[in-house]
Formats: C-alpha cells, structure tokens, sequence
C-alpha cells in the first residue's frame, strides 16, 4: 500500500510543474486520495489505524515545516507589521459578516468555522509560491506579516469555532500547547547562545548522526501528544514549534532534512489519506454543499480583496486567499468528531481549492504586473 501511495503522489509534482501557473503540490496528491479512496475505487481506507497514524505524522510536519517557512527573523518586517496586522484585521472582520451570510445561504449554522476559513492564509502555501515565481518588493514584504498573522490566529481560533459546546477546555488546551512551543523557544534559545547547538552540529555532520533532526522530531511528536491529550489538533502543536524554530533560526542542514522527510513522504501521504477520506459523491447527493464550497472559497477572496482599500495591490490580495492548514484541519477534525453535516466535508476542501485557484491566478497577475525582486 506504501509502494501505491509513494507512486500517485508523483501525480502531484506532475501536476505542478508548469510553471506558468504555480499550481501546489497538494492538489495531485488530493486527486490521487479521491481516485483510490472512499469515493473511486475503494484501494485506499482512510479508516486503516496504520494510514491514519502516519497521516496525523505528516499533518504535524507539513505545519511545522509551515511555522518554519514562516520569515520571523526578517528585518524587513518589523516595518511592515502594522500594515500587515490591520490588513489581517480588516480582512477577519468581513470575513465574520461573510461567514454568518454563507450559514443562513445553506442552512448548516456553522457560521463561526465559515469566518474562521475564509479569513485564513496559508504561509505553507503563500511563502513557496513567492520564492517559485520571484515576487519581492515593498508590497511582498507587507504581505508576508498579514499572511503569518492571518495563519497563526485562525490556526487558534478554529478548535474553538468547530466546536462551541467544547471552547473552553479548547482555549485551555490550546493555550498549554502555545505555552509548550514558547518553551521549545526559550530552550532552543538558550542552546544556541550557549554553543551548544553549533558544537552538536559538528559532531553530527561529521558523523553523520542527524542530531539535530531528531531532537527537533522528538520535541515535535512530544508537543503533538500534549495537544491530543488536551483534544487539541496537532495542527496548533506543529505551526506553533516550526514558529519556535524559525525564530531561532532553522540551520540549513535541518531544513534540508525535514523538507525530505516530509515532501518526499510524510506530507504526500497525508494528503493522500485526506482524499482517501472524503466522499465527494455526497456532494452531487447535497447540491447545496456544492454551493457552500464556492461560497467559502469566492467568500475568502471577496474579504481579501478589501485589503486593496488599505493599499494593498489586488494581485497580493488574491495570492493572500490561499488556504491550507485550517480548511484541511477543520475537515478532518469535523469528520473525526461527527461535528458537520454530509458533504460538508468535502465541501469545506472545495472552497480551499476554489481559494488556491484564486491564489494562483493572483500569483501569476503579481508577475505581470511587474512585483517582482530586482
């Protein structure tokens, strides 16, 4: 089964390689789940204990690998914050009237988690793109704050918007969880200053031990078992250490080690397994989880694009519509709860390819118009 997962998850990178349309790599993995999965052939059971461990493996390090694309030690930034936290701000807000007018559009009442996704930007999806196509310019670098703020809130607030009746022991276990990627910060700080971290990585590198990876690894699947302890996605445990580590400062060599690991296995076969497990047939049986997944994805560029009456440029603010992580978690963490409606599902992925179509065709405007490095 391994052998047939690693094969269709070459479906992605071959989707992706065009690049007059910077399309993720995600999406060929998720068609490939769809065609093996629950809703064609039955090959692949998203219901396997096995496959579902090692896809809540690959959940935690596609978001670490996500918090540490995350530019947090960029001088550049620090001007740019303001700008881009009223941005995310401003965007949060009409993405709330959105989402209450989506939920009375098909009924389901789940307006909160409809907010939360169509305020989201995903940096696991926004950050690559940027590098891929080579924007740059006072405008990115504005961009970069909004989409990490954007990310790192909705990544908080979506445990407590899918599951109202349960908020409270969410914001506890979430808030132990920040305080656990505070504390590999703090920890991994004190390495660092102290030369121990560079003194490992010698002996490692000459070796040839992976030190480094596994200490980062063991620190990660540690947060991940806090969060589940604490009926916490292991979604918050990820984003929040790879933000640890990017604040430190990620050494190149761990970089390298952690985008194999994850994008060469881990990652596609999450994806993988989140296509094996919808059932998108029950789409056509509820035409109006059709509508909600246009809804939510067209919903999040219309708030995105209010963003152009702060200044900023509508290229940027369709790139700022991708999602990933939350929509992603939010089906995976309603379907595991039983928390919403058939099709509902499948409908919250369509709305995040619906958003990543609109962020690509934002990404290749911005190149025409020019908002690129010198």
């Amino acid at each position: 089964m391994l052998a047939v997962v690693c094969l269709v998850g070459l479906l992605g990178p071959l989707l992706a390689l065009p690049q007059r349309w910077p399309l993720p790599v995600l999406l060929g993995e998720l068609v490939a789940g769809v065609l093996l999965g629950r809703t064609g052939v039955g090959y692949l059971d998203a219901g396997d204990e096995t496959f579902t461990f090692l896809a809540d493996v690959g959940f935690a390090l596609v978001m670490f690998v996500a918090g540490t694309h995350v530019p947090v030690r960029d001088e550049r930034l620090s001007p740019a914050l303001r700008v881009g936290v009223v941005r995310a701000l401003v965007v949060g807000v009409v993405a709330v009237g959105l989402g209450y007018a989506v939920a009375a559009l098909v009924g389901t009442g789940h307006a909160p988690l409809y907010a939360v996704l169509m305020a989201s930007s995903s940096a696991a999806v926004i950050l690559p793109v940027k590098d891929s196509i080579g924007l740059g310019g006072h405008a990115v670098v504005e961009l970069l704050p909004q989409v990490a703020v954007a990310d790192a809130a909705c990544i908080v607030l979506l445990p407590l918007a899918i599951d109202p009746a349960h908020a409270l022991r969410a914001a506890f276990g979430a808030l132990v969880v920040i305080a656990g990627g505070v504390a590999a910060y703090l920890a991994f700080s004190w390495v660092e200053r102290a030369g121990w971290r560079e003194r490992v990585h010698d002996v490692s590198e000459a070796r040839s031990f992976a030190l480094e990876l596994r200490v980062s690894l063991t620190v990660l699947f540690a947060l991940a078992a806090l969060a589940v302890w604490l009926h916490v996605s292991i979604m918050l445990a990820g984003f929040a250490l790879g933000l640890a580590v990017s604040a430190v400062g990620e050494p190149r060599r761990v970089a390298r080690q952690l985008f194999a690991v994850t994008e060469g296995f881990f990652g596609p076969l999450f994806f993988i397994w989140l296509g094996a497990s919808l059932q998108v047939r029950d789409l056509g049986s509820h035409p109006r989880m059709i509508g909600l997944g246009v809804f939510l994805g067209l919903g999040a560029a219309v708030a995105h694009l209010v963003a152009r009456l702060l200044g900023q440029p509508v290229p940027l603010a369709l790139l700022a519509t991708a999602q990933l992580g939350v929509p992603v978690a939010a089906a995976t963490i309603g379907s595991q709860l039983g928390l919403l409606d058939p099709g509902e599902a499948s409908a919250l992925v369509l709305g995040a390819l619906v958003a990543l179509a609109v962020a690509v065709a934002g990404g290749s405007l911005a190149v025409r118009a020019g908002l690129v490095e010198t």
